[in-house]
Parts: C-alpha cells; structure tokens; sequence
C-alpha cells in the first residue's frame, strides 16, 4: 500500500473545507486506500496552527486537539531524523522531506509551492488534487 506524508497544511484544509480534495484525501485514509504517515515535528506543527485564534470559527480547541491527538493514534508514526539537510527553498519545510527519507516515504501532498518544487526524488511531492487524481487512477 501505498504511504504518504500530508504536510500540516493540507491537514488543516481538510479540516476547513470538508468538501476539498485535502478532506477527500483525509476520508479516503479513513478508508484505508494509502498508509498516512507522521512525525511529531509535523504533529507539533498542526497542534501549533491548530491552536491559533483565526480557526475558533472553525472547530474548538478541544476538537483540534482530538483531530491531532487521532492522528497521532491512527496514522503511522515515525521518528524524526536527527539529521535535517537542506531540501527545499525554505529551511522550514525540509523536515518533511527528511522524514519522508528516513521512513522510506515515497510521497508527501502539500499545497506549498518551496515543497512542490522539490526536485530531487525520491520523495516525489504531489498537490492533494494530484494525488487524489493518483488514487483514482488517474483523471477522469
């Protein structure tokens, strides 16, 4: 089965658009169609945006915390590397592509376009419609 890692921000879409491709990709998980893999740095990171003032409107703390707490016990958790080399045009992302290396991760979805210019596979970065499209077999 296929693995993938979803960057922080497409988990937070699919919490605020149930209707996106991030929201389908996050059910079709549920479902058990791909493996979803992740690290505490990137849990850290949703708890942290989770957490900010602009997603009350949204869901409540509590229900953010239980979001990120159920992905901590449903998905599969693998460490962080010690080691985070230089991946992406932006520091803060490479975490991702680290761990995806050290968990032999074949794919992480983001939106982020430093992610998305990744260049150097593998991990191959795909956007969530792309990988949505993967899944399904292809368009159409």
């Amino acid at each position: 089965m296929i693995r993938a890692i979803l960057d922080p921000g497409v988990l937070v879409s699919a919490l605020l658009s149930r209707s996106g491709a991030p929201a389908r990709l996050l059910s079709l998980w549920s479902r058990g169609h791909y493996d979803l893999v992740v690290s505490p740095h990137l849990l850290t990171e949703l708890a942290i945006v989770l957490r900010r003032e602009k997603f009350r409107r949204y869901l409540s703390e509590e229900e953010a915390e239980a979001f990120v707490h159920w992905l901590k016990g449903a998905a599969l958790l693998v460490p962080d590397p010690a080691q985070r080399p230089r991946y992406t045009r932006d520091p803060n992302d490479d975490y991702l592509i680290a761990a995806a290396k050290a968990a032999g991760v074949p794919l992480v979805v983001s939106g982020d376009r430093d992610l998305l210019a990744f260049s150097d596979p593998p991990p191959v970065v795909l956007t969530p419609a792309a990988f949505l499209d993967a899944l399904k077999g292809g368009p159409g």
